[in-house]
């Protein structure tokens, strides 16, 4: 049984609103120091992610000529949001949902989709040729990675008999870890989570010694710090989706922060061990060898299923 909390508290408090900003700052923290550490450098100190966004937050947003100003005002927050809203149907910390209904796995996916979305179309509503590029890159990754992350994820709802995450995560603890079980379809879960997020290797989006920040070139003050928050927060809703899925459930805090952290090292490891890909060797990748695995692994899923529909 997961812990129970009232829904407005949930909301606001905890696990949602401010605990999540603060836990997305923390986990961006442990991120950079692993990856320093594996690097043979010392990393951040442990308040500079938060001293990160309170700089940006004060400075003055610089809006560039030739841009509509609604539009370049409201992309961030629209980011930002849609990864709060993603995390009422997940199960943070272990505790009960704020809200959830069948079905709210395909719309929590589709949220967590909206960021990549809203960078995109900032890159893409200004001039800059940094930007441009960096939109076209993103949004082309987007296409990449996003069948084979759902199909990833919809391997445990079909064990699992349900479409609704909270019941997903009740199946996952009472049986044995899917990853043993689908191997697969986690790590494809895991490598498109790096995508989705845009972390190395798959950082050609915003390559630095290419396209400056890429999308997100135009962008200073508020509205770069609304958008790096919310990649922090969605990092923090990804791992914690995976780890309901294939790592047993989470069902206590102890459960949240060992299997997220433990993903997190993972997720570090990788970004270290591999170089930036190219463009097409992103999408050649994820469609000549991701989308194969994972629908590989659904037909095994469905046939299994079926095979023991038969047999017993």
């Amino acid at each position: 049984m997961t812990l129970s909390l009232h829904p407005l508290v949930i909301l606001l408090v905890f696990p949602g609103g401010f605990f999540l900003i603060l836990a997305s700052l923390a986990y961006e923290y442990v991120d950079r120091k692993l990856v320093a550490r594996f690097q043979n450098r010392i990393g951040p100190r442990w308040f500079q992610p938060l001293a990160d966004l309170v700089k940006l937050l004060s400075k003055e947003e610089i809006v560039p000529q030739g841009v509509q100003r609604g539009l370049f005002y409201l992309l961030p927050l629209f980011a930002l949001a849609s990864a709060l809203t993603a995390a009422l149907y997940v199960p943070m910390v272990g505790f009960e949902p704020a809200y959830t209904f069948q079905g709210d796995l395909i719309v929590t996916i589709y949220l967590l989709s909206v960021l990549t979305l809203s960078m995109g179309l900032a890159g893409a509503s200004t001039v800059d040729r940094f930007a441009l590029v960096g939109a076209t890159r993103t949004l082309t990754q987007l296409f990449s990675y996003e069948a084979p992350f759902m199909l990833a994820l919809l391997g445990p709802a079909i064990a699992a008999q349900s479409w609704q995450i909270g019941t997903i995560n009740e199946f996952t603890g009472q049986n044995l870890w899917l990853l043993v079980a689908q191997p697969i379809g986690f790590l494809v879960a895991l490598v498109g989570l790096m995508g989705k997020l845009e972390l190395p290797p798959f950082d050609a989006p915003e390559a630095e010694t290419e396209i400056v920040a890429g999308a997100l070139t135009e962008y200073s003050g508020r509205g770069l710090a609304l958008f790096r928050l919310g990649k922090d927060i969605e990092l923090v809703i990804g791992l914690t989706l995976v780890s309901a899925f294939y790592l047993g459930g989470i069902h206590s805090p102890l459960d949240f922060i060992l299997k997220t952290l433990g993903l997190l090292l993972v997720v570090a490891l990788m970004q270290t061990l591999f170089a930036r890909l190219r463009i097409d060797q992103v999408v050649g990748l994820w469609w000549r060898i991701g989308t194969i695995l994972a629908v590989i692994q659904l037909i095994a899923i469905i046939a299994g299923r079926y095979l023991g529909t038969l047999l017993f």
